[in-house]
This record gives structure tokens, C-alpha cells and sequence, in this order.
């Protein structure tokens, strides 16, 4: 099974659709110790997470296949890295880190 948590766009449905043709499924959850930001890039503001003690992120665990997290993978770009990490809830989730944090 490949999770993957989300704490931004990724939980939109209009993104979910286009990007992996179904609505996907999730359950909250939270990323401990790391905190959600912003930053600037060209063409707008977009959401980080990284590390901060103490904090967490709350977002959306959801279950994909492969081929999805591929997907997921060229939606994020090259902003993004993404890393295993270990949830509030103990599950093991693919995450999209600011490639600083990771």
C-alpha cells in the first residue's frame, strides 16, 4: 500500500480529477513536528511544510497506486521533494517537503 499525505492542493477534488481521474478517499492526519508556510515562486505564493519541533501539520492521508504517486509526483515539480515520514497516527506516508527541509 503507498499513502501519500496532503496539506494543500492535493486534497482539492478539480485536482484529484485531473490529475488521477477519480476522487480520492482520505482520512485526517497530522505531520508532527513541522510547521506549514508559504513562499514565494514565480507565478504565485505556494504552501511548504518543513521542519519545526513542537508543531504539526494537519492535512488528509489518502491510499494510491503507483502509477497515481507518479502522477503526484509530476504534479508537485521540482519545488518539492518527496519523503517517507512517519504520521501522528503511525502510519508510514509519502510527503511532499520544501526541497530546504528535506
Amino acid at each position: 500500500m503507498i499513502f501519500l499525505f496532503s496539506y494543500g492542493s492535493l486534497q482539492l477534488e478539480r485536482v484529484q480529477l485531473a490529475r488521477f481521474g477519480r476522487r480520492l478517499e482520505g482520512r485526517p492526519d497530522a505531520l508532527p513536528n513541522h510547521r506549514l508556510t508559504t513562499v514565494k515562486m514565480p507565478g504565485g505564493t505556494v504552501p511548504i511544510v518543513q521542519r519545526s519541533p513542537g508543531e504539526e501539520v494537519l492535512g488528509v492521508i489518502y491510499q494510491l497506486g503507483a502509477e497515481e504517486l507518479a502522477a503526484a509526483d509530476a504534479y508537485e515539480g521540482v519545488e518539492y521533494a518527496r519523503r517517507l515520514v512517519t504520521l501522528k497516527s503511525g502510519v508510514t506516508a509519502w510527503v511532499y517537503l520544501s526541497r530546504e527541509s528535506a
